[in-house]
């Protein structure tokens, strides 16, 4: 079953720690960004070759996705600046809002994800557990 979460977040609060405090609240063991659409003023990003950067300008958020839980998070973004150039990353703390951020999350009640050390990546691996 799925239960469904949507709010909105203000200009100037972090995208992560505003996600990962809202599932914290609500206790979600399961979910997955279903929607994310707004605008960054500033965006911190880790890259694929697992470089970090920091973009000091205004950028719509043109996709968001990812797994949520109370045990960790993996979210993704895409991002266009002004020119329709995108770049996209591992959300990192640092991204703040520009003038809103509309998110939906979806709440999956029959699993829990958590996340574990893998000695092969060197990440927190997400495992999932069937209630």
């Amino acid at each position: 079953m799925l239960k469904n979460h949507a709010f909105r977040l203000l200009p100037g609060q972090d995208l992560k720690a505003s996600l990962e405090q809202y599932v914290r609240d609500r206790q979600i063991k399961a979910g997955v960004i279903l929607s994310g659409v707004g605008s960054l003023q500033r965006a911190t990003l880790r890259l694929a070759d697992e470089s970090l950067k920091t973009f000091e300008q205004k950028f719509e958020i043109v996709s968001l996705t990812g797994t949520l839980s109370q045990n960790g998070c993996h979210l993704h973004i895409s991002l266009a600046d002004s020119q329709g150039q995108v770049v996209g990353g591992h959300l990192k703390d640092g991204c703040l809002i520009y003038t809103t951020a509309e998110i939906v999350i979806g709440e999956l009640s029959d699993m829990i994800f958590n996340r574990h050390p893998d000695q092969d990546t060197g990440f927190e691996e997400l495992e999932v557990e069937q209630k």
